[in-house]
């Protein structure tokens, strides 16, 4: 009779993930990841928030912007898709900091913050409309 290596479903395993080298520099991820963390002020973001002194902290808006940078760029356009990748892609998870924000949000953020994300997306001749 056959002999088997063992498996087990039941156990537990801890895979040690840094989240920064999953950012891999020559990627569009790097791309997306340097771009807003050095040139995009958040200051036109935060005119809209409004929980300084009440409410749930908001996700940075850096944060946010990657993540929609990248959904998009990917053909990912489906705010409960993006949630979804922020859950099971190890990119998005990088560039999310392992953050879930959930569709709701995510669409929340591409609604209301159309404006200031168009100062950083380039679209030739307004191709794409607005």
């Amino acid at each position: 009779m056959p002999r088997y290596k063992y498996y087990d479903y039941n156990q537990t395993v801890m895979i040690p993930i840094e989240l920064e080298k999953q950012i891999i520099a020559g990627t569009l991820e790097y791309a997306i990841h340097r771009l807003v963390e050095e040139r995009v002020k958040i200051e036109p973001f935060e005119k809209k928030l409004k929980n300084d002194e009440t409410g749930r902290p908001a996700y940075n808006p850096k944060v946010m912007l990657k993540i929609t940078l990248l959904a998009y760029s990917k053909g990912i356009i489906s705010s409960r898709k993006i949630e979804q990748a922020c859950k099971e892609n190890i990119v998005f998870m990088a560039l999310s900091c392992q953050q879930y924000p959930d569709h709701s949000k995510i669409a929340e953020f591409i609604s209301t913050m159309k404006e200031e994300i168009k100062l950083y997306i380039a679209t030739p001749n307004n191709e794409r409309g607005s």
